[in-house]
């Protein structure tokens, strides 16, 4: 259905894709078929194709476009595969990968505040979405319960790279997260090649909000 903000959406992909963060279908059908303004605070819509972090409450951001395009194309999800993200927010991220893992695969998203994970909830079923779960809880030891996955994706920054997730992958899963200080990240990127080996990579530097909770900067 055609929206008021088809046409920021159509500049904002253009801009993604002249810029080389944009690269795949399957994100760039993602993004039109999740669009951010459903993952926002109603009173911020008009803002939702800047390519900036917003606000959605209670200390929290939802990142800025170009930096989910990056880390979703990093991520190198498929249709079918089972999936961890680990801070949750309003939901976008979590939505993306929901369209990009199709009906087959699985999404679940740890968010430790609950009145976003009721946010979530109802941003997801507003876009209906479908296969994403959203849990609330600390997310920093990951979801083991539901292990292994395909993919993890962390939407904070960590201290360090948590073996406890890389543990929580399958053989060849992939793992990207945000590694620093609270002021700026280093995205890494790890790709689980054995029980017991990695291979490891650095795609840049980011800033995100910190992880909280017992392997995070400090408790919950």
């Amino acid at each position: 259905m055609p929206s008021r903000f088809d046409a920021e959406l159509d500049d904002l992909i253009r801009s993604m894709k002249a810029s080389g963060y944009l690269k795949s279908a399957s994100v760039e059908e993602a993004l039109r078929s999740a669009p951010r303004h459903l993952f926002l605070p109603r009173k911020m819509a008009d803002m939702a194709y800047r390519d900036c972090p917003l606000s959605i409450g209670h200390g929290q951001t939802i990142s800025q476009p170009s930096t989910v395009v990056v880390m979703t194309e990093t991520l190198q999800a498929k249709p079918g595969q089972r999936i961890l993200e680990i801070g949750g927010g309003s939901g976008w991220q979590a939505a993306l990968l929901g369209r990009i893992v199709g009906p087959k695969g699985k999404v679940y998203t740890m968010e430790r505040i609950e009145e976003l994970v009721e946010m979530a909830k109802n941003n997801l079923k507003s876009a209906s979405i479908r296969n994403v779960r959203v849990v609330h809880g600390d997310g920093s030891g990951g979801l083991p319960k539901q292990a292994p996955y395909d993919r993890i994706i962390v939407t904070a920054a960590c201290p360090a790279v948590p073996p406890h997730l890389i543990a929580q992958l399958k053989m060849k899963g992939r793992l990207i997260v945000p590694v620093g200080d609270l002021y700026t990240q280093i995205m890494t990127v790890i790709t689980r090649t054995a029980k017991d080996k990695i291979e490891k990579e650095e795609i840049g530097h980011f800033m995100f909000v910190p992880l909280i909770g017992r392997y995070g900067f400090k408790q919950a």
